[in-house]
């Protein structure tokens, strides 16, 4: 919509306050709203004030006055809210310079299609990102001075026997949750509900349904989009989820690995590059790819440690990224095998649906953030035509001891990730799309808000490990 159009679906709508929204580096969307009277058509011009010091990872107290400008494209009423309320995602301004401000996620991501661009190789790069998440009937959670621990309860769990009243015996076995029709799939009404609420605020969803995990681990997959526009998706996506949980008296969580020997979620991402309404990755070489592709696919291998960090950027995030729960530990490209960091679909035969899927990002991730680093690397591997290897079409965790010498793995931590980041970060600087200043500042950030604060503290199973020793 433009700015005239948002107007007028505002009136159409009956609006009574307007909500705009942005998020923050961590990836945790952020709002303020206002009386929809405060909507004028130079809102969409001067924008709405706010302090960007209390936001994590942003300016300093000394500069902290932020410009929010609404963009209309993203315009939607919100499905929750008691009062009819317009909502629309925000570019941040820097109220003196009148720029976009460096440190806003979503400006990274809109410098990335541009830089693509300017590249000549494509004009289009699209994302289709599966995300996967939990539904839990409560999660309790403390950590302080003289204790730390966490309790879920989940009826679909293995470990729940039952409360009084309840009849729970239909439960997935651990790693047998993919696809069982109901009652031992709980949340198909749920989920169907999910997805009535996005398609209403224009998300497009092509299927739902149980993942591996028990304890009610989901997926909803949404059709692909361009780079920005898939990443505003998954924004209102998590919120939708969250939400509408919340309404049926459960709770989401989008965390990686909250259970233990199970398996974690992902958010497996499907990428391609298109120029002129054409697709550039299919070809003739290995698994119907065209010479393009595999070498996109060697910058993501190439970069992959250091795109950890923006990928699966929590300490959580490396529980999940184990052998044996069907996460891409090591980095290998191959047609259909799942075990691999990289496989290309081969549900299709068409030009169009040809695409390289990244397996280890999760859904902790930052969207906009983490679709940009991977346009980044494989752009690098475009540019600089590398070589991706030859493809695994073995299963990974069946190779011997001697193979695996040869196949480089994730990083098993966060804080080894950010390492990795610092020394590979020369890649994501290009067209200035990532700035040293924002690197910089994410590392600094996650390795004391994060790495250092779990290091820190004592956890629970050391005291199982260590009390008498």
């Amino acid at each position: 919509m433009s700015p005239k159009e948002v107007l007028q679906f505002a009136i159409d709508n009956h609006a009574e306050q307007m909500d705009i929204r942005f998020t923050d580096i961590p990836g945790l969307q952020q709002h303020i709203s206002y009386p929809i009277h405060m909507l004028e058509s130079s809102t969409f011009e001067d924008g709405l004030g706010i302090d960007g010091s209390s936001i994590r990872g942003w300016n300093a107290i000394n500069e902290s006055d932020m410009l929010l400008i609404p963009d209309p494209s993203t315009a939607v009423m919100d499905p929750f809210y008691e009062l009819p309320t317009l909502v629309m995602t925000a570019n941040v301004i820097d109220p003196i310079t009148r720029v976009k401000y460096e440190r806003d996620p979503r400006f990274i991501a809109q410098k990335a299609e541009a830089y693509l661009k300017t590249t000549g190789i494509a004009d289009t790069c699209f994302f289709g990102a599966e995300a996967e998440f939990f539904i839990f009937d409560n999660v309790r959670f403390d950590t302080n001075q003289h204790e730390s621990y966490y309790h879920i309860d989940a009826q679909e769990g293995r470990w729940n026997s039952g409360k009084q009243g309840e009849n729970s015996g239909y439960r997935p076995r651990y790693k047998e949750g993919y696809f069982p029709v109901p009652p031992t799939d709980h949340y198909q009404d749920l989920r169907a509900e999910m997805v009535s609420v996005m398609e209403r605020c224009g998300l497009v969803i092509e299927c739902h349904h149980h993942e591996v995990a028990t304890a009610g681990q989901c997926e909803i997959d949404q059709k692909f989009n361009t780079l920005v526009k898939s990443a505003d998706n998954m924004m209102l996506y998590k919120y939708i989820v969250r939400n509408v949980a919340h309404q049926y008296g459960k709770t989401a969580t989008f965390m990686p690995k909250p259970l233990f020997q199970d398996n974690g979620s992902g958010m497996h991402c499907h990428q391609s590059l298109w120029k002129d309404g054409k697709p550039l990755f299919a070809g003739d070489g290995y698994a119907g790819l065209s010479q393009m592709a595999l070498w996109y696919i060697g910058g993501l291998l190439k970069h992959a440690r250091a795109l950890s960090a923006l990928i699966a950027p929590t300490t959580n995030s490396y529980k999940r990224l184990v052998p044996g729960y069907e996460a891409p530990v090591n980095l290998a490209y191959s047609r259909r095998n799942r075990s691999a960091a990289c496989r290309i679909p081969m549900y299709s035969s068409s030009p169009k649906a040809k695409r390289v899927e990244f397996r280890p990002p999760d859904t902790a991730a930052n969207p906009y953030l983490a679709f940009a680093a991977m346009l980044m690397a494989g752009m690098d591997g475009v540019l600089r035509k590398i070589d991706p290897g030859e493809p695994l079409d073995k299963d990974i965790y069946d190779l011997s001891p001697e193979e695996m010498k040869n196949v480089p793995s994730m990083p098993g931590s966060l804080d080894e990730a950010l390492s990795c980041l610092e020394e590979d970060s020369d890649f994501l600087l290009k067209g200035d799309v990532f700035t040293a200043d924002f690197i910089d500042n994410f590392i600094a950030y996650k390795r004391k808000n994060e790495a250092e604060a779990v290091r820190l503290r004592p956890h629970p199973y050391e005291f199982h490990l260590y009390y008498d020793c």
